[in-house]
Protein backbone atom coordinates (compact mmCIF):
# COMPACT_ATOMS: atom_id res chain seq x y z
CA UNK A 1 0.00 0.00 0.00
CA UNK A 2 1.49 3.39 -0.95
CA UNK A 3 2.31 5.68 1.97
CA UNK A 4 0.30 8.63 0.69
CA UNK A 5 -1.14 9.86 4.00
CA UNK A 6 1.32 11.77 6.20
CA UNK A 7 0.40 12.53 9.81
CA UNK A 8 2.19 15.40 11.58
CA UNK A 9 5.19 14.52 13.75
CA UNK A 10 3.61 16.38 16.67
CA UNK A 11 1.86 19.64 17.54
CA UNK A 12 4.85 21.98 17.83
CA UNK A 13 7.91 22.87 15.77
CA UNK A 14 8.47 21.36 12.35
CA UNK A 15 5.58 18.93 12.07
CA UNK A 16 5.94 17.94 8.39
CA UNK A 17 8.98 17.48 6.18
CA UNK A 18 8.17 16.00 2.79
CA UNK A 19 11.01 15.82 0.29
CA UNK A 20 11.15 14.38 -3.22
CA UNK A 21 13.22 11.56 -1.77
CA UNK A 22 10.74 10.71 1.00
CA UNK A 23 7.76 10.99 -1.35
CA UNK A 24 9.37 8.94 -4.09
CA UNK A 25 9.04 11.62 -6.77
CA UNK A 26 11.13 14.42 -8.33
CA UNK A 27 9.76 17.91 -7.78
CA UNK A 28 7.58 18.85 -4.80
CA UNK A 29 8.73 19.47 -1.24
CA UNK A 30 6.62 20.64 1.69
CA UNK A 31 7.46 21.64 5.26
CA UNK A 32 5.06 22.82 7.95
CA UNK A 33 5.87 24.67 11.16
CA UNK A 34 3.57 25.19 14.13
CA UNK A 35 5.26 27.77 16.31
CA UNK A 36 4.68 29.79 19.44
CA UNK A 37 5.19 33.54 19.64
CA UNK A 38 8.86 34.53 19.79
CA UNK A 39 10.27 31.43 18.11
CA UNK A 40 12.76 31.57 15.24
CA UNK A 41 13.33 29.40 12.16
CA UNK A 42 16.16 29.82 9.64
CA UNK A 43 16.98 27.87 6.49
CA UNK A 44 18.49 28.09 3.01
CA UNK A 45 16.66 27.38 -0.22
CA UNK A 46 19.53 25.66 -2.01
CA UNK A 47 18.43 24.44 -5.44
CA UNK A 48 14.75 25.07 -4.64
CA UNK A 49 12.53 28.09 -4.89
CA UNK A 50 10.05 28.40 -2.03
CA UNK A 51 6.86 30.17 -1.10
CA UNK A 52 6.34 30.82 2.60
CA UNK A 53 2.60 30.81 3.30
CA UNK A 54 1.40 32.37 6.53
CA UNK A 55 -1.45 29.92 7.08
CA UNK A 56 -2.16 31.44 10.49
CA UNK A 57 -0.48 34.04 12.66
CA UNK A 58 2.26 36.60 12.11
CA UNK A 59 6.04 36.61 11.73
CA UNK A 60 8.87 39.00 10.94
CA UNK A 61 10.77 37.68 7.94
CA UNK A 62 14.21 38.40 6.51
CA UNK A 63 14.95 36.69 3.20
CA UNK A 64 17.20 37.07 0.16
CA UNK A 65 19.08 39.94 1.79
CA UNK A 66 15.99 42.01 2.58
CA UNK A 67 13.89 42.73 5.66
CA UNK A 68 10.24 42.10 4.71
CA UNK A 69 8.78 43.24 8.00
CA UNK A 70 5.87 41.49 9.65
CA UNK A 71 3.74 39.25 7.43
CA UNK A 72 0.45 37.67 8.37
CA UNK A 73 -3.01 38.78 9.39
CA UNK A 74 -5.52 35.96 9.83
CA UNK A 75 -5.32 34.12 13.11
CA UNK A 76 -7.57 31.27 12.03
CA UNK A 77 -7.37 29.86 8.51
CA UNK A 78 -11.16 29.56 8.35
CA UNK A 79 -11.46 33.34 8.39
CA UNK A 80 -10.88 32.81 4.64
CA UNK A 81 -9.09 36.13 4.25
CA UNK A 82 -6.28 36.27 1.66
CA UNK A 83 -2.98 34.88 2.94
CA UNK A 84 0.29 36.76 3.31
CA UNK A 85 3.06 34.90 1.44
CA UNK A 86 6.67 35.42 0.41
CA UNK A 87 8.42 34.02 -2.66
CA UNK A 88 12.13 33.29 -2.09
CA UNK A 89 14.30 32.15 -5.02
CA UNK A 90 16.87 29.40 -5.10
CA UNK A 91 20.31 30.04 -3.57
CA UNK A 92 18.90 32.30 -0.85
CA UNK A 93 18.62 32.22 2.92
CA UNK A 94 15.65 33.14 5.06
CA UNK A 95 14.85 33.69 8.73
CA UNK A 96 11.56 34.28 10.47
CA UNK A 97 10.61 35.19 14.03
CA UNK A 98 7.00 34.70 15.06
CA UNK A 99 5.22 37.59 16.72
CA UNK A 100 2.16 35.45 17.52
CA UNK A 101 1.48 31.75 17.54
CA UNK A 102 1.72 30.78 13.89
CA UNK A 103 1.31 28.00 11.34
CA UNK A 104 3.66 28.46 8.40
CA UNK A 105 3.92 26.34 5.26
CA UNK A 106 7.09 26.11 3.17
CA UNK A 107 6.23 25.13 -0.41
CA UNK A 108 9.23 23.92 -2.43
CA UNK A 109 10.14 23.00 -6.00
CA UNK A 110 13.23 23.32 -8.21
CA UNK A 111 14.34 26.87 -8.91
CA UNK A 112 15.96 27.57 -12.25
CA UNK A 113 16.42 31.23 -13.09
CA UNK A 114 16.61 33.07 -9.78
CA UNK A 115 13.51 35.29 -9.86
CA UNK A 116 13.51 38.17 -7.42
CA UNK A 117 12.08 37.62 -3.95
CA UNK A 118 8.65 39.22 -3.61
CA UNK A 119 5.59 39.42 -1.41
CA UNK A 120 2.49 37.61 -2.63
CA UNK A 121 -0.86 38.74 -1.26
CA UNK A 122 -2.97 39.74 0.42
CA UNK A 123 -3.47 42.31 -2.34
CA UNK A 124 -4.28 40.62 -5.62
CA UNK A 125 -5.70 37.46 -4.04
CA UNK A 126 -9.50 37.27 -4.17
CA UNK A 127 -11.61 34.42 -2.84
CA UNK A 128 -13.49 33.03 -5.84
CA UNK A 129 -16.05 30.25 -6.22
CA UNK A 130 -15.46 27.21 -8.40
CA UNK A 131 -18.17 24.68 -9.14
CA UNK A 132 -21.79 24.82 -8.08
CA UNK A 133 -24.23 23.05 -5.78
CA UNK A 134 -22.60 20.31 -3.70
CA UNK A 135 -19.46 20.72 -5.82
CA UNK A 136 -18.93 24.40 -4.92
CA UNK A 137 -15.72 25.44 -3.19
CA UNK A 138 -13.80 28.69 -2.79
CA UNK A 139 -10.27 29.37 -4.01
CA UNK A 140 -7.44 31.69 -2.97
CA UNK A 141 -4.94 31.46 -5.84
CA UNK A 142 -1.46 32.22 -4.52
CA UNK A 143 0.79 31.37 -7.47
CA UNK A 144 -0.95 29.70 -10.35
CA UNK A 145 -0.03 29.62 -14.02
CA UNK A 146 -0.92 33.23 -14.88
CA UNK A 147 1.65 34.52 -12.33
CA UNK A 148 5.12 34.44 -13.87
CA UNK A 149 7.32 34.98 -10.82
CA UNK A 150 7.95 31.27 -10.19
CA UNK A 151 9.98 28.71 -12.11
CA UNK A 152 8.14 25.57 -10.97
CA UNK A 153 5.71 26.18 -8.12
CA UNK A 154 1.92 26.23 -8.43
CA UNK A 155 0.24 27.01 -5.09
CA UNK A 156 -3.38 27.58 -4.11
CA UNK A 157 -5.75 27.41 -1.13
CA UNK A 158 -9.18 25.77 -1.28
CA UNK A 159 -12.08 26.03 1.19
CA UNK A 160 -14.73 23.32 0.85
CA UNK A 161 -18.08 23.84 2.65
CA UNK A 162 -19.38 21.07 4.89
CA UNK A 163 -21.19 18.43 2.87
CA UNK A 164 -19.46 19.33 -0.42
CA UNK A 165 -16.96 17.71 -2.78
CA UNK A 166 -13.74 19.29 -3.98
CA UNK A 167 -10.99 18.53 -6.50
CA UNK A 168 -13.96 17.13 -8.35
CA UNK A 169 -14.96 16.01 -10.96
CA UNK A 170 -12.12 13.53 -10.47
CA UNK A 171 -9.13 14.43 -12.61
CA UNK A 172 -5.49 13.54 -13.07
CA UNK A 173 -2.33 15.36 -14.19
CA UNK A 174 0.23 12.58 -14.40
CA UNK A 175 1.48 12.61 -17.99
CA UNK A 176 3.80 15.01 -19.78
CA UNK A 177 1.74 15.50 -22.95
CA UNK A 178 1.19 19.24 -23.21
CA UNK A 179 -1.24 20.80 -24.05
CA UNK A 180 -3.54 17.83 -23.40
CA UNK A 181 -2.17 17.06 -19.92
CA UNK A 182 0.85 17.97 -17.79
CA UNK A 183 2.80 15.97 -15.22
CA UNK A 184 2.38 17.59 -11.80
CA UNK A 185 3.09 16.07 -8.42
CA UNK A 186 0.86 17.44 -5.68
CA UNK A 187 0.55 17.70 -1.92
CA UNK A 188 -2.63 18.47 0.02
CA UNK A 189 -2.23 20.03 3.49
CA UNK A 190 -5.61 19.57 5.19
CA UNK A 191 -7.39 21.48 7.93
CA UNK A 192 -10.83 20.75 9.37
CA UNK A 193 -13.36 22.96 11.11
CA UNK A 194 -14.15 21.93 13.83
CA UNK A 195 -10.60 20.67 14.27
CA UNK A 196 -11.72 17.28 15.60
CA UNK A 197 -13.53 16.56 12.33
CA UNK A 198 -12.42 14.49 9.36
CA UNK A 199 -12.55 14.52 5.59
CA UNK A 200 -12.13 11.93 2.86
CA UNK A 201 -9.60 11.86 0.04
CA UNK A 202 -9.35 9.17 -2.61
CA UNK A 203 -6.31 8.71 -4.89
CA UNK A 204 -6.82 6.26 -7.74
CA UNK A 205 -5.82 5.49 -11.31
CA UNK A 206 -8.17 4.50 -14.13
CA UNK A 207 -6.98 0.88 -13.97
CA UNK A 208 -7.17 0.90 -10.12
CA UNK A 209 -3.55 -0.21 -9.80
CA UNK A 210 -3.48 2.68 -7.31
CA UNK A 211 -6.71 2.88 -5.33
CA UNK A 212 -6.51 4.39 -1.85
CA UNK A 213 -9.27 6.06 0.19
CA UNK A 214 -8.07 7.92 3.27
CA UNK A 215 -9.68 9.63 6.25
CA UNK A 216 -7.82 12.92 6.67
CA UNK A 217 -7.65 14.86 9.92
CA UNK A 218 -6.51 18.32 10.94
CA UNK A 219 -2.89 18.99 9.79
CA UNK A 220 -2.59 15.78 7.73
CA UNK A 221 -0.88 15.87 4.33
CA UNK A 222 -1.79 13.65 1.37
CA UNK A 223 0.74 13.06 -1.43
CA UNK A 224 -0.65 12.60 -4.94
CA UNK A 225 2.01 11.06 -7.20
CA UNK A 226 -0.46 10.14 -9.96
CA UNK A 227 -4.10 9.43 -10.59
CA UNK A 228 -7.36 11.14 -9.64
CA UNK A 229 -7.66 12.73 -6.18
CA UNK A 230 -11.12 13.98 -5.14
CA UNK A 231 -11.91 15.18 -1.59
CA UNK A 232 -15.14 15.07 0.40
CA UNK A 233 -16.15 17.14 3.43
CA UNK A 234 -18.80 15.37 5.54
CA UNK A 235 -21.83 17.26 6.78
CA UNK A 236 -20.77 19.28 9.81
CA UNK A 237 -17.07 19.60 8.91
CA UNK A 238 -15.65 22.37 6.75
CA UNK A 239 -12.43 21.50 4.90
CA UNK A 240 -9.41 23.60 3.93
CA UNK A 241 -6.42 22.48 1.96
CA UNK A 242 -3.25 24.08 0.66
CA UNK A 243 -2.13 22.61 -2.67
CA UNK A 244 1.46 22.56 -3.87
CA UNK A 245 2.10 21.33 -7.42
CA UNK A 246 5.22 21.14 -9.58
CA UNK A 247 6.56 19.22 -12.55
CA UNK A 248 8.75 19.64 -15.64
CA UNK A 249 6.41 22.30 -17.10
CA UNK A 250 4.71 25.04 -15.07
CA UNK A 251 1.25 24.50 -16.52
CA UNK A 252 -1.88 22.90 -15.07
CA UNK A 253 -3.58 20.69 -17.66
CA UNK A 254 -5.65 17.73 -16.54
CA UNK A 255 -7.85 14.91 -17.83
CA UNK A 256 -11.11 13.97 -16.12
CA UNK A 257 -11.91 10.41 -15.08
CA UNK A 258 -13.93 8.74 -17.85
CA UNK A 259 -16.99 8.11 -15.67
CA UNK A 260 -17.29 11.79 -14.64
CA UNK A 261 -16.07 13.48 -17.80
CA UNK A 262 -19.62 14.50 -18.71
CA UNK A 263 -19.74 16.66 -15.57
CA UNK A 264 -17.03 18.91 -17.00
CA UNK A 265 -19.37 20.14 -19.76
Amino acid sequence: MPDLLKHPFGAHGKVHQITPQSAGWRYVGFDLYRLRAGETVADVTGQDEIILVMVEGKAKIHAAGKNWGELGERMNVFEKTPPHCLYVPNDSDWTLETTTDATIAVCKAPGKSGHEARRIGPDGITLTQRGEGSNARHINNIAMENEDYCDSLLVTEVFTPAGNWSSYPSHRHDEDDFPRITYLEETYYHRLNPADGFGIQRVYTDDLSLNETMAVHDHDVVCVPRGHHPCGAPHGFEMYYLNVMAGPRRAWRFVAAPNVEYLMK
